[in-house]
């Protein structure tokens, strides 16, 4: 009797494992799958028996290379509308500061994210998902912050766990209530926090809808004090947190979310080398948005050596939203990475897959191709894995498999 349900060879792997050589590259290697996990990785040498007589089905791949599924871990994907006009604004000078604080920005969408149904949520979602699912992403984080009142926050989650049932995809749920202050609040953020910490997040909590909690911690955003409130709330109902946090000026965000061991802090051009350390001490992940720095012509850049210097893990995420990256491609975000922030190949790698991973806690499940861990693959047809990085606007992914079965297969 076979041991296996599928093996793979004829193909290389990039197992992402730290320690090992560059990619944690395992050339003609083999991968083999049992129901939902990976069974065994390694040299096809090393195989104890002859392909045919390990697995029921053996694949030969001709070649491909083999990575874990990409990991995009933050999107805004579930929203209304879009925010076109407000593009051809800051063409025309307006700043994003100056957008929002006219009414735009986040407010306009919270307004069509308001008035849309759930299943129209979805429909529009599911677009934006199949674009990640078919450049090799396998999971995804999902942030609410678009509905800015109690039902219309759960509405966002609700959508976003519905996404895992209707497209190939982990999601992975974060709730961004304090993303901004709604109109019917202005000029009382107290006021609102008190709403998210007192009515929202015991609900979130309650109904399992959301795995961590996010905060804006940004002068358009909300205070430090504010935020500590969020986190606090979090707490008490066993929920991690995350943070947006350093995109348009140092609050002391990162300091804050690594004092309540935040899974990420997200953005981080403007981030103290204090705030960096705290990081490094609480193994908070610095999440690089090279999308949004791209899109709103920042010039300020995240200080990547600084991270490097105090082993922060570094990852790569699309920030797919409408207002500041409308990306749909992670493959792209690597080679801006690369391109904007000076990653190389490898940390970009890294930073879609085992970091990634980390930054949503999800690395006991994902992130790198390890027996017992889900068999989620993602077949390239590329000569090394630093193409990913290299190539603009091509999508090389031949196949992906989640949970130990295809759901792509150009080949």
């Amino acid at each position: 009797m076979a041991d296996w349900d599928t093996l793979f060879i004829d193909c290389h792997l990039a197992t992402m494992c730290q320690g090992s050589a560059p990619y944690g590259a395992i050339e003609d290697g083999a991968i083999a799958v049992s129901g939902d996990k990976i069974a065994w990785c390694g040299p096809r040498a090393d195989l104890p028996r002859p392909p045919d007589d390990c697995a029921d089905d053996v694949r030969a791949l001709d070649g491909a290379w083999v990575t874990p599924g990409l990991v995009d871990c933050h999107t805004h994907i579930v929203y209304g509308g879009d925010r076109a006009g407000e593009f051809e604004l800051r063409l025309e000078g307006a700043s994003y500061e100056e957008i929002a604080r006219a009414g735009g920005g986040i407010r306009s969408t919270v307004e069509h994210t308001r008035a849309a149904t759930e299943d129209a949520l979805v429909a529009s979602a599911l677009r934006r998902i199949a674009d990640l699912t078919a450049e090799g992403v396998t999971v995804a984080e999902i942030k609410s912050g678009y509905g800015l009142n109690r039902d219309d926050e759960i509405k966002q989650l609700r959508a976003a766990r519905r996404i895992a049932k209707e497209a190939p995809v982990t999601v992975a749920t974060s709730f961004l209530g304090a993303h901004a202050v709604p109109p019917e609040f202005d000029g009382q953020p107290d006021r609102y926090i008190d709403l998210v910490c007192d009515d929202v997040i015991p609900v979130v909590a309650e109904q399992g809808l959301a795995d961590a909690v996010d905060v804006f911690c940004e002068g358009i955003g909300f205070t430090a004090d504010q935020s500590e409130r969020v986190f606090q709330e979090a707490q008490k109902h066993g929920l991690p947190v995350k943070g947006h946090v350093g995109q348009l000026s140092d609050l002391g965000g990162a300091e804050l979310a690594a004092r309540y061991g935040a899974l990420s802090c997200d953005h981080l051009e403007f981030i103290s080398e204090a705030g960096v350390t705290a990081m490094a001490k609480a193994g908070t992940v610095a999440v690089l948005l090279p999308g949004a720095y791209y899109f709103l012509r920042e010039t300020h850049l995240p200080p990547v050596e600084l991270f490097r210097k105090h082993d922060v893990a570094l990852a790569i995420a699309t920030d797919c939203n409408p207002g500041s990256s409308p990306a749909t491609s992670l493959l792209l975000m690597m080679n801006m990475g690369c391109t904007l922030f000076r990653l190389t190949p490898e940390e970009a790698l890294a930073g879609v897959t085992r970091e990634a991973a980390r930054a949503l806690g999800l690395q006991a499940r994902f992130g790198t191709l390890e027996a017992g861990k889900t068999a989620d693959l993602a077949i390239w047809r590329i000569g090394r894995p630093a193409e990913l990085s290299y190539k603009i606007g091509a999508n090389p992914c031949e196949a992906v498999v989640k949970s130990g079965k295809f759901v792509r297969d150009t080949r």
